[in-house]
């Protein structure tokens, strides 16, 4: 008599339901995908730490430099970019007209401290390049009394 594992028939059923959330992870994981930022897939950023400053260079297509806001904050730096789009067509008796607004935003942890007073940006043919010079934390702490 030879029987069926249903256990070996239960394992089969996991492996391919694995493989089908890893697929679908891929379809909608942004660093995976080619859409347009303004499709939601946010703006893909290279942070390079130069030894001297940290170096983030964004992707933000169609934004002009006005619609760009660059932060930091607690050690983390905020990029944020917004603008309308309108477009308006006349045809026959009617007139269309159609606005949107694209934003995308992130926040990159910065892995050291940086002088946020020489903190320099630069938007060019879609590129933001914001430069963060490093300093030093204050090796002498701050001294904290105890009551």
């Amino acid at each position: 008599m030879s029987g069926r594992n249903p256990f070996d028939e239960l394992e089969e059923l996991f492996d391919r339901m694995q493989e089908n959330f890893e697929s679908a992870a891929r379809t909608w994981d942004p660093a995976e995908t080619d859409l347009p930022t303004s499709a939601g897939a946010g703006m893909r950023v290279d942070l390079e730490d130069t030894g001297e400053e940290l170096v983030l260079t964004g992707d933000l297509p169609g934004f002009e430099a006005d619609d760009i806001d660059v932060r930091v904050v607690d050690g983390t730096l905020r990029v944020g970019a917004e603008r309308d789009e309108e477009t308006e067509e006349e045809g026959g008796e009617y007139v269309r007209r159609e606005r949107r607004r694209t934003s995308v935003s992130r926040s990159i942890d910065l892995p050291s401290a940086v002088d946020e007073d020489d903190i320099t940006a630069t938007y060019n043919n879609g590129v933001l390049t914001v430069r963060m010079p490093k300093s030093d934390p204050d090796s002498r702490g701050t001294r904290i009394d105890v009551n």
